[in-house]
Protein backbone atom coordinates (compact mmCIF):
# COMPACT_ATOMS: atom_id res chain seq x y z
CA UNK A 1 0.00 0.00 0.00
CA UNK A 2 1.33 3.46 -0.87
CA UNK A 3 0.59 6.57 1.17
CA UNK A 4 1.88 9.84 -0.30
CA UNK A 5 1.84 12.62 2.28
CA UNK A 6 4.35 14.91 0.59
CA UNK A 7 3.40 18.54 1.08
CA UNK A 8 1.76 17.84 4.44
CA UNK A 9 3.18 18.84 7.82
CA UNK A 10 2.86 17.31 11.27
CA UNK A 11 0.70 15.93 12.65
CA UNK A 12 -1.07 14.92 9.42
CA UNK A 13 1.52 12.49 7.98
CA UNK A 14 1.55 10.57 11.27
CA UNK A 15 -2.26 10.56 11.59
CA UNK A 16 -2.68 9.29 8.04
CA UNK A 17 0.03 6.67 8.56
CA UNK A 18 -1.76 5.41 11.68
CA UNK A 19 -5.05 5.13 9.76
CA UNK A 20 -3.27 3.15 7.04
CA UNK A 21 -1.44 0.92 9.57
CA UNK A 22 -4.77 0.03 11.19
CA UNK A 23 -6.07 -1.24 7.82
CA UNK A 24 -2.86 -2.94 6.66
CA UNK A 25 -3.06 -6.74 6.46
CA UNK A 26 -0.38 -8.71 8.30
CA UNK A 27 2.64 -9.31 6.09
CA UNK A 28 1.88 -6.37 3.79
CA UNK A 29 4.15 -3.33 3.55
CA UNK A 30 2.99 0.26 3.90
CA UNK A 31 5.17 2.67 1.94
CA UNK A 32 4.87 6.28 3.10
CA UNK A 33 6.37 9.11 1.03
CA UNK A 34 7.24 12.18 3.11
CA UNK A 35 9.02 15.48 2.58
CA UNK A 36 8.61 16.87 6.11
CA UNK A 37 11.59 15.63 8.20
CA UNK A 38 9.80 15.69 11.59
CA UNK A 39 7.27 13.21 10.17
CA UNK A 40 9.98 10.53 10.20
CA UNK A 41 10.22 10.76 13.99
CA UNK A 42 6.48 10.96 14.65
CA UNK A 43 5.76 8.03 12.33
CA UNK A 44 8.57 6.07 14.03
CA UNK A 45 6.90 6.66 17.43
CA UNK A 46 3.55 5.49 16.05
CA UNK A 47 5.15 2.44 14.42
CA UNK A 48 6.72 1.44 17.73
CA UNK A 49 3.41 1.93 19.55
CA UNK A 50 1.52 -0.23 17.03
CA UNK A 51 4.19 -2.94 16.69
CA UNK A 52 5.45 -2.14 13.19
CA UNK A 53 9.00 -2.45 11.90
CA UNK A 54 10.18 0.68 10.12
CA UNK A 55 12.88 1.32 7.54
CA UNK A 56 13.65 4.69 5.98
CA UNK A 57 15.55 5.53 2.79
CA UNK A 58 16.12 8.77 0.89
CA UNK A 59 13.82 9.20 -2.11
CA UNK A 60 15.27 12.31 -3.69
CA UNK A 61 16.12 15.79 -2.57
CA UNK A 62 14.33 16.37 0.72
CA UNK A 63 12.08 13.30 0.39
CA UNK A 64 12.04 9.92 2.14
CA UNK A 65 10.37 6.55 1.73
CA UNK A 66 9.25 4.98 4.98
CA UNK A 67 8.49 1.26 4.90
CA UNK A 68 6.24 -0.10 7.66
CA UNK A 69 5.51 -3.77 8.23
CA UNK A 70 3.72 -5.73 10.95
CA UNK A 71 4.53 -9.41 11.06
CA UNK A 72 2.12 -10.53 13.79
CA UNK A 73 -1.16 -9.55 15.41
CA UNK A 74 -1.00 -7.41 18.53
Amino acid sequence: MLLDVRGETCPYPMKKAIEAMERLPIGEVLEVLVDHPPAIDTIRMAANRYGFRMDVEPAGSGEWRIYLRRDTMR
